[in-house]
This record gives structure tokens, C-alpha cells and sequence, in this order.
């Protein structure tokens, strides 16, 4: 598909692929439009909960199920079922595989049950996609006022941040590759901004 405005249509990061409701009750999820530009990736389909509380306590319980809380200030960890985010001192943002997060739901709320905490299933609010290659952060940098070099923005670091006018989630996943969450409606508004960036750089 060529990058002269043409979208990539992508349900939940795949493209040509929905879900709809079932056995389980979650929803049917919207294709979400991605404008297309070298160095996108769009990611796999993810479940995605937003978990807070008391983190050592979260941690101490959720241990026993494989599951990771991340205590170290905006570092991301990855555990035996899901990815942990540190988005605050009481919120983590947990990624899974699309294909578990039924039943992740299902073991966070059974050993949760006597644990002072929140538990949202935010799966179909968000979409994610990947920047990759050598000027990634380059890329990342036109709309994000964070200082992204190594030093400062080092790979497993995350936080919640801007891109222009949208809130998204950025994780450093690999020295050239960055994670972004961002809202379904802002998806082609941060991947257009992002492609025009990727023209006017000549890649």
C-alpha cells in the first residue's frame, strides 16, 4: 500500500481480522485505520487490563499465578502470562496475548478476591503498534516532548506521555523499537502525524 494517505484498516493490530462476542461476553472490537509509513508495525492482538493498588501486596499475591507487578518507577517487566507496565505508584498496565486474556481475567479476579484493588478490562479502548529500525526514535521524537536517548529512555522503560495533541503509553521494548498504546480514535491521528514525519525525513 502506498503512504500518499491510503489507511491500513487493522482489527486489533491484525489486519483482515475481528473478534466478536462470545463464550466469553467481550465484544466485538472496531477495525482501526492506520496510516501507513517504513518502520510501522502493527502489533498482534492484545488483551489489556488496568490494575491498581497496593503494589508490593499485588505483587506478593499475583506472584503465585506467573503474573508480574513492576515496582521499579516507569520499568516494564514481563512475566509467565502477561507484560507489566509501571504507569504510576499504583497502576500497572498489563499486555497479554489476545488469545489468553479471558482467562487471565478470570485468575487475576479469583486471587484478587480478598485484595483491596481495581481491575479493568481495557482491551477495546486501545490499540498498539510498534515504531522499528534506526530512526524510530527519531520519528517519535517530532511529537513526543520526552528526551528518548539511550541514557534518558533506556530499553524496559515506559510511561504515559503525549504525541501532539494525543495521550499515549511508550514502552522501549528493543534499542530500536518502541511500543505504543494509544486510544482507537487517535490511531490514524498519531500514525498520520508519524507517516508525514517519516516523508519529510526520506524514509
Amino acid at each position: 500500500m502506498s503512504e500518499g494517505g491510503a489507511g491500513q484498516t487493522v482489527h486489533d493490530g491484525v489486519e483482515g481480522r475481528a473478534t466478536s462476542e462470545g463464550a466469553t461476553g467481550r465484544a466485538t472490537r472496531r477495525g482501526v485505520e492506520l496510516v501507513p509509513f517504513a518502520g510501522l508495525r502493527p502489533h498482534p492482538p492484545l488483551a489489556r487490563f488496568s490494575l491498581r493498588g497496593e503494589l508490593r501486596l499485588l505483587a506478593s499475591v499475583l506472584a503465585a499465578i506467573g503474573v508480574p507487578i513492576s515496582q521499579g518507577v516507569c520499568r516494564a517487566v514481563t512475566g509467565e502470562r502477561c507484560i507489566a507496565l509501571w504507569l504510576g505508584p499504583d497502576e500497572q498496565l498489563l499486555l497479554a496475548q489476545d488469545a489468553h486474556g479471558s482467562q487471565l481475567a478470570q485468575l487475576l479476579s479469583e486471587q484478587l478476591a480478598t485484595v483491596p484493588h481495581s481491575l479493568v478490562d481495557i482491551s477495546q479502548r486501545q490499540v498498539a503498534f510498534e515504531i522499528v529500525g534506526p530512526i524510530a526514535r527519531t520519528l517519535l521524537s517530532t511529537g513526543c516532548p520526552l528526551d528518548l536517548a539511550d541514557e534518558a529512555f533506556p530499553v524496559g522503560m515506559c510511561t504515559r506521555t503525549l504525541f501532539e495533541k494525543s495521550e499515549v503509553v511508550l514502552w522501549r521494548s528493543d534499542p530500536q523499537a518502541f511500543h505504543v498504546e494509544v486510544w482507537r480514535s487517535f490511531a490514524p491521528y498519531v500514525t498520520g502525524l508519524l507517516a508525514q514525519a517519516a516523508r519529510e525525513l526520506g524514509s
